[in-house]
């Protein structure tokens, strides 16, 4: 049987309606508090999403292998260059703050496509984390409006081929890649790359997945939420991931990995929904319907927020009069 890693999307979530102060990390924070300390307390994996906005730098990635237990893994997303170029050329213009009037159309887009030195770039940041035993996969995550077509296929091979030597899993939301189901399969497969499997509102173009792995290496499942009002439009970027899971509706996918896991290496299962924490809430839900150590004290705070949970972990105020 592989071995299986449930963790969150993310553990530092300090502003907005959907913070999670005060809910899984305490109000009152004992002097040396550290939130990725604290989160490794309780899971043993997280996919880190910053890095997605930055490349990531090899003095943080150290700090992070220095505070996390042996045995915890980072899946690690990579930088929007790479995926989103789109993305990245708006944000290149409003830190030069040039007007889309103003702005050179041709020299921004050469700006925005990724190159080998940005791709070194990203490996010497990573590079901490590969040589201390705690690199898990990196993600490439690409909009839903990078859809199949031969400038795309050929663009993901040959990042794939750029990253070798890494575990790559690849999320694909347009359904134009569930379309061509056996295209998609010869490409990722090549490449051992795991396509990530995803729960998402579904919508005319979305891409249909049926969660099953597709190599043996290993499987990753990402949850985002089923909020499929405020997907699309919200006032903030924190309202799409306000959703919570029953347990009836994770049953699915609880079940689906506990297959998996008997045909693959290793799995990841990611909860993206980080709204007020209810990413936390849901992971901690998987971990029980797969029969996985529910580790670390929860505060009052995060049982007073969701009641649901008093069953399923240990409070601090518990655990002391236990003591």
């Amino acid at each position: 049987m592989g071995e299986l890693r449930i963790g969150t999307a993310g553990w530092n979530y300090p502003r907005g309606r959907g913070t999670w102060n005060g809910i899984f990390y305490p109000k009152k924070r004992p002097r040396g508090f550290d939130e990725l300390r604290y989160y490794a307390e309780h899971f043993d994996t997280v996919e880190v999403n910053s890095t997605f906005y930055g490349q990531p730098r090899a003095e943080v990635t150290q700090a992070w292998a220095d505070k996390t237990p042996d045995g915890f893994e980072f899946s690690v997303k990579l930088f929007q260059k790479f995926t989103h170029p789109r993305m990245f050329a708006d944000t290149l213009k409003r830190s030069m703050r040039i007007s889309p009037a103003d702005a050179d159309a041709a020299a921004i887009q050469e700006l925005a496509q990724p190159n080998l030195a940005d791709l070194d770039e990203f490996k010497r940041g990573i590079e901490p984390l590969a040589a201390r035993g705690r690199l898990g996969a990196l993600l490439a995550q690409f909009p839903a409006s990078f859809k199949s077509g031969d400038p795309e296929r050929e663009y993901l091979m040959a990042l794939l081929s750029s990253l070798h030597d890494f575990p790559v899993a690849v999320e694909l939301r347009h359904r134009s890649w569930s379309d061509a189901l056996d295209d998609t399969l010869t490409l990722l497969n090549t490449f051992q790359a795991a396509w990530v499997q995803i729960d998402e509102p579904k919508f005319r173009f979305s891409i249909r997945q049926n969660y099953l792995p597709n190599i043996c290496g290993f499987y990753y499942l990402r949850l985002h939420g089923r909020n499929a009002a405020q997907w699309w439009r919200h006032d903030n970027a924190e309202d799409r991931y306000n959703y919570l899971y029953s347990a009836n509706e994770l049953r699915e996918f609880s079940d689906t990995a506990d297959a998996a896991r008997q045909l693959v290496r290793k799995a990841y299962l990611y909860t993206n929904n980080h709204y007020s924490a209810k990413a936390v809430v849901n992971a901690v839900m998987l971990k029980e319907q797969l029969r996985e150590p529910i580790d670390g004290d929860y505060p009052p705070e995060f049982v007073d927020t969701y009641p649901e949970m008093e069953t399923h972990v240990r409070t601090r105020t518990r655990s002391l009069l236990r003591g």
